[in-house]
């Protein structure tokens, strides 16, 4: 039992660090490249056939996790310390929306067709789900302590989220945005 639980944890801790890293700081939708600058509050914009800086966008403060529409016309940055997620045009560079969402938001994610954000509320212990057609709270579902990363499985549409002080990962069922496993 002892060897499986550290086993397990060393799991937990490496699927932790690659979701945070993923969510971290780039994200790729053609033919850009964003990524999170924390010390800036910006977004850069990398054009990824010239390897150039084409926009800097102004989100909120300390930027962390960044994920990107499956169309490509919308990216969603996790601000931490202003607790909001901002909404870019990908066509204008320019922030459309700002919605708040609860404490420390890190990792975020989109469901396969772009319909809902996943993001990791560090602080709250909570996801917030956000419907991208209003930019609005759908709902908040609770999960364990210090959630940091998520993912969202494309052909399940279930969202895996890392809970780092409780050593666990939570299984939130999408469809009904309820966790229905802790792993």
């Amino acid at each position: 039992m002892s060897k499986t639980r550290t086993i397990m944890k060393s799991l937990l801790a490496a699927i932790a660090t690659l979701m945070m890293l993923a969510a971290a700081s780039t994200v790729q939708a053609q033919p850009f490249a964003y990524i999170s600058n924390q010390n800036s509050s910006d977004v850069s914009l990398i054009n990824t056939a010239t390897n150039t800086v084409v926009a800097n966008v102004v989100v909120g403060t300390d930027p962390y996790g960044v994920a990107v529409n499956p169309g490509g016309t919308r990216a969603y940055v996790s601000n931490q310390t202003s607790n909001n997620v901002s909404v870019i045009n990908t066509a204008t560079f320019t922030v459309v929306a700002t919605v708040a969402v609860g404490t420390f938001p890190q990792g975020i994610a989109l469901n396969p067709g772009g319909t809902f954000v996943y993001v990791a509320n560090r602080d709250s212990n909570s996801v917030s789900v956000i419907d991208t057609a209003t930019n609005s709270i759908l709902t908040t579902v609770t999960v364990g302590t210090k959630p940091v990363g998520i993912a969202v499985n494309p052909v399940t549409g279930r969202a895996y989220v890392v809970n780092v002080n409780s050593n666990n990962v939570s299984v939130i069922d999408t469809s009904s945005n309820t966790v229905i496993a802790t792993v």
